[in-house]
């Protein structure tokens, strides 16, 4: 597999195992609400895991269905890592499988029926230091240049609603931006903030 921390025959490291069996719990406490009963046990179920994202910066989009035959799928890896590449500057680089994991489990919280649109994935050191000229929110070691966050909306959602959804994963960070009508999730710590 080409995915950047899932390949056969390399270890996965005990920061992403405490991160998806935070997602497992997740997905199983909310198959026991009376929500949305089936939504997240079928999802735990499919054999195949997919994903649509609109990239609004180029127009270019995938549906991707990254998981199959019980593993991750390197070619549409590669698909989902080229839409959300730093489109400034054209530079490529792995998006994390968590944050993905995190989008999939967010689009089925959220019953969602479009894709995510994204604003930005990933983001080079050369562009991240060009936005933070021009923005005080723009953190200097931002996970975007990791892959390991994304800044989206969900058409057809209150971004409140996504914002509180995100929240409710209690994985990773969300940063609600409702004046620019997005929100940021990522895969570091558990904290969040408006922007």
């Amino acid at each position: 597999m080409s995915a950047k921390i899932i390949r056969k025959g390399r270890a996965i490291d005990s920061e992403t195992c405490q991160f998806r069996r935070r997602l497992l719990q997740i997905g199983i406490g909310a198959t026991a609400s009376l929500a949305m009963p089936n939504a997240f046990a079928n999802m735990l179920k499919q054999p195949e895991r997919s994903i649509a994202l609109l990239n609004l910066h180029t127009g270019e989009h995938v549906k991707a269905t990254y998981w199959a035959e019980g593993q991750y799928q390197s070619s549409e890896l590669a698909a989902i890592n080229r839409v959300l590449r730093d489109h400034r500057t054209g530079d490529i680089n792995d998006i994390d499988s968590n944050l993905i994991e995190m989008l999939n489990l967010l689009h089925h919280k959220m019953l969602g029926k479009q894709p995510f649109h994204v604003i930005s994935g990933y983001r080079s050191p050369k562009t991240n230091a060009l936005l933070r000229q021009n923005s005080d929110g723009v953190a200097k070691k931002s996970l975007h240049m990791q892959g390991k966050a994304i800044d989206v909306r969900l058409p057809g959602r209150e971004l409140n609603e996504l914002q509180k959804s995100a929240l409710n994963l209690k994985v990773g960070g969300v940063g609600y931006y409702p004046g620019s009508d997005f929100i940021h999730i990522d895969t570091g710590r558990v904290r969040n903030w408006q922007g």
